[in-house]
Order: structure tokens, then C-alpha cells, then sequence
């Protein structure tokens, strides 16, 4: 047993990087119980486009796990991996639902978008393009997706509904499954102001309390409650790959070229943020901020960005819920082992999860206890803003057009489209074209086709 452990300690340098077991695998499982939201959460909104949900819980659990101890293993940094949160919103309620793409030509979106993703990551291009978009552009973005996904939280508790005068209004008071989802996020909101390491667990303690009330509300007699559902477990062969066959006929739709850019750039930014500040915790960056030694992290992190799609879920991409591990002491890939196996484990937890689905009411359905994540993770990003440079009106504009385009036309690729075009068309006006990388232009004027195209042939 010694020999084991002195072998696991000399791959992952533990002792080297001053940490023990104890910490790696502790850290491990805090950052799991940080994330556990994900997979419910993922299963309903993906659901609510036609996707099985069941299946899509299975799905979201097996490639997490699978990419997270990639990641361990390979990339040796104690970096957790999931679908993305905004990622699957956007696929759900645009691509899906408003664009009209069936769940399994949305898969395949998602798995050229990683093909293409994962190719620029292995060629170089990645830090190209990414050091090609001003770092206020890139606030913004991260902003916009933080207004977009909380945006669908409420949507999806009732307690923003639909409105023929305002076309949005607050949802019906008097819904007990609108009191219920208004309380999760009230009661998340709450224990994020707690100090200590409490908040780092709000989500999921709201929704763990949330859920137990909606089930004794339930069992007392309120009609559309949460309950268990132990019938509608899910089959990971009803959705791994079915995204591959389709993907012929989905590239003959030119819209979808403008869901593919907005797929890969919004998970670029995503992304990199995250390795970025994991990676100053943990020796990852050089003095000039730079990856240093890090090309496996971004290898194993565009693997997991086609992985998501295969298996039958969003795209896959590296979580801030990472630094939570960092903070407790996490130093190498051990405490992504750790987090990995536990998401394996959770394949055979969905009866218990499925207190957290869905509750189907007329023609709509309510999701009262995963509204809150999506809510708390959107407020989260929000706090983006005051790294903006409020003095350059460009900048004001720009990202005021980028947050309320993604926001109002329910689409990640329009706001971020329409976002750029502005930015590249102020910089020409103000004479400071040349503070604009051609990569920029080149963008720009793709998004500008696409518009065009899409009113000639729409």
C-alpha cells in the first residue's frame, strides 16, 4: 500500500507542491458537492427543448466524469470540468426552440463547434483569437452570458412570465410553484452573504431545502410540487452520438454558422477565464500571466468541448467551481480524480435527482428548484462589470449592446454579433480602426453576411 501511494504522490507531486491526500481528495469532494447542481439543472433546461431528460442527466454525469479525470490525469491540475451553464440554455431555447433545430441536429452544432474549438486549441489559434478581443470585450461577453442565463432562470421558475401588453411581466403570486421558486432564490441569495466557507455550497443547500419543502408541500396536498420519479431513469444509448449523423444537413442551414462561431467564442472566453485564475493559485501562469506549462490543460479542455456533444449534452468546458478546491488547498490533478469519480458515481443517483426535475403545468413546465443556480451563476457573473473601462464610451456601448442584444433577442450569437459589429463600426468613427485586430474585422464581417443572408433566404 505504500508503494501505491508513494507512486500516486510522485505522479502527481503532491508532496513537491506542498499539499497531502487529504487535502487533494477533500478539496476534491467539496468542489463535487459544489457542483451537483449542474447535472439537474442541465437535464431540465435541455429537457424543456425536447431533449430526454433522464438520458441527459446520465449524459451530463458520464462526461463529466470522463473529462474531469482526463483532466486529472493528464493535465495533472485540479481543474473540474462540466457543461457549461449559458452553453445549454442557448442550445435549448435558441438553437432549438426559437431556431427550430431538432435536439439531435443541436448536438451536432455542438460537436462541429467543439471539432473547431478543439482544432484552434491544438494549432495555436486559440490564444490568437482570444488575444484579439480587448479584455473589456471579453468582460462583456461573460457579463452578457451572466444576464442571459439568469435571464432564463426566472423564465423557467414562473417568476418572470410572458406578457402580450410588456411582452415580459413578473409571473402570477399566487402560482405556489412561483412562491417556491421566488424562496430558492431568496434562500441561495441569503447563504451567499453568509460569511465563511458556507457560501462556496449556497446553490446546492438551496436547492436541497427548497426541493424538501416543495416535497412536503406535496405530500400535504399543493398541487404541482416536486416528487420523486423513479420510472423515468434514463438510457445513455437514446442520446450518446445521435448528434453525429445529422451533422451533413445541419451545415447546409446558414444560420447555423453563426450559431457555431457564437458556440465557440462564448466558450473560448468561458473557458480560458476559468484556467486562468485556477492557474494563478497553482503555478499554471508564467510572470507575464501566460500559460506556462499548460498545454495539456487546454488539450484535455478542447477534447471535452467535442465529448459534451457525442454523449448527448451541451458543450463541455472547465468551472470557476475549480477555485473553491484551490482555496481549500487543491495543488494537483488528484482532487480532479476525486471530483471525477464522484460524477461517475452520480449515474446511479437520478431517482434521487429527480426531485429536482421538471414539473410539467398545462402547456409550459416549471423547474422551482434549478431556477435558483441558474439565477445565483448569472448574479455571479455580473460582478464582470466593474472590470470594465467606464471612461471609453466605446467600451459603455459596446457592452451595453452585447448584454441587452443577448438578453431581449434570447440568443447568445445575436447579442455577441451585433456586440462586435458595434464595436468594430465606433473604433472606425472615432479614428482608432487600427486599435482593431483584422482577426476582429474578419468576425465582424462574417456576422454581417450572416445577417444579410439570413434576411434574404429567411
Amino acid at each position: 500500500m505504500k508503494k501505491i501511494l508513494k507512486k500516486i504522490d510522485s505522479y502527481f507531486q503532491i508532496s513537491k507542491k506542498h499539499s497531502t491526500f487529504i487535502k487533494e481528495i477533500g478539496a476534491g469532494v467539496m468542489v463535487f458537492l459544489a457542483m451537483i447542481y449542474i447535472m439537474p439543472v442541465n437535464a431540465n433546461i435541455l429537457g424543456g427543448a425536447g431533449f430526454p431528460a433522464g438520458s441527459v442527466f446520465i449524459a451530463t454525469a458520464l462526461v463529466s466524469g470522463i473529462v474531469t479525470i482526463f483532466m486529472g490525469l493528464f493535465g495533472k491540475y485540479p481543474i473540474a470540468l462540466s457543461v457549461g451553464m449559458g452553453m445549454n440554455a442557448f442550445l435549448a431555447f435558441t438553437v432549438c426552440n426559437n431556431l427550430g433545430y431538432s435536439w439531435e441536429e443541436g448536438l451536432a452544432l455542438v460537436i462541429v463547434a467543439g471539432i473547431i474549438f478543439m482544432v484552434i486549441s491544438f494549432t495555436g489559434w486559440r490564444q490568437k483569437i482570444i488575444n484579439a478581443f480587448p479584455q473589456d470585450l471579453k468582460y462583456a461577453i461573460t457579463i452578457g452570458l451572466g444576464f442571459f442565463i439568469a435571464f432564463v432562470g426566472l423564465k423557467m421558475g414562473g417568476i418572470i412570465a410572458a406578457n402580450d401588453g410588456t411582452l415580459v411581466a413578473l409571473g402570477k403570486l399566487n402560482n405556489p410553484v412561483v412562491l417556491l421558486s421566488l424562496f430558492g432564490v431568496f434562500l441561495c441569495f441569503g447563504l451567499f452573504a453568509v460569511s465563511g466557507k458556507l457560501q462556496y455550497f449556497a446553490i446546492i443547500l438551496a436547492m436541497a431545502v427548497t426541493a424538501l419543502l416543495g416535497l412536503v408541500l406535496n405530500l400535504i396536498g399543493v398541487d404541482n410540487m416536486p416528487g420523486f420519479n423513479i420510472t423515468d431513469y434514463g438510457n445513455i444509448g437514446a442520446i450518446f452520438g445521435k448528434g453525429i449523423a445529422v451533422i451533413p444537413g445541419v451545415l447546409l442551414r446558414p444560420e447555423s454558422y453563426a450559431v457555431i462561431f457564437a458556440m465557440i467564442f462564448v466558450n473560448l472566453f468561458d473557458t480560458s477565464a476559468t484556467i486562468m485564475a485556477v492557474g494563478k493559485e497553482v503555478g499554471m501562469l508564467n510572470d507575464r500571466g501566460q500559460l506556462a506549462a499548460g498545454n495539456r490543460v487546454i488539450y484535455v479542455d478542447a477534447v471535452g468541448a467535442v465529448l459534451g456533444g457525442i454523449f448527448g449534452s451541451s458543450t463541455v468546458t472547465s468551472y470557476a467551481e475549480s477555485t473553491i478546491g484551490v482555496k481549500l488547498g487543491a495543488r494537483t490533478g488528484l482532487t480532479a480524480v476525486t471530483t471525477g469519480f464522484l460524477f461517475l458515481l452520480a449515474v446511479f443517483l437520478y431517482p434521487l435527482f429527480s426531485l429536482f426535475s421538471a414539473i410539467p403545468v398545462g402547456d409550459d413546465f416549471y423547474t422551482p428548484v434549478t431556477s435558483l443556480a441558474l439565477v445565483a451563476v448569472g448574479a455571479m457573473l455580473f460582478a464582470n462589470l466593474k472590470y470594465l473601462n467606464w471612461d471609453d464610451l466605446i467600451v459603455t456601448f459596446t457592452a451595453f449592446s452585447i448584454i441587452i442584444f443577448m438578453v431581449l433577442t434570447y440568443s447568445l450569437a445575436d447579442g455577441l454579433g451585433i456586440g462586435i459589429f458595434i464595436y468594430v463600426i465606433m473604433k472606425f468613427f472615432s479614428g482608432r480602426k487600427s486599435e482593431v485586430s483584422i482577426i476582429l474585422y474578419i468576425i465582424a464581417f462574417f456576422f454581417l453576411v450572416n445577417y444579410i443572408l439570413g434576411a434574404v433566404l429567411y
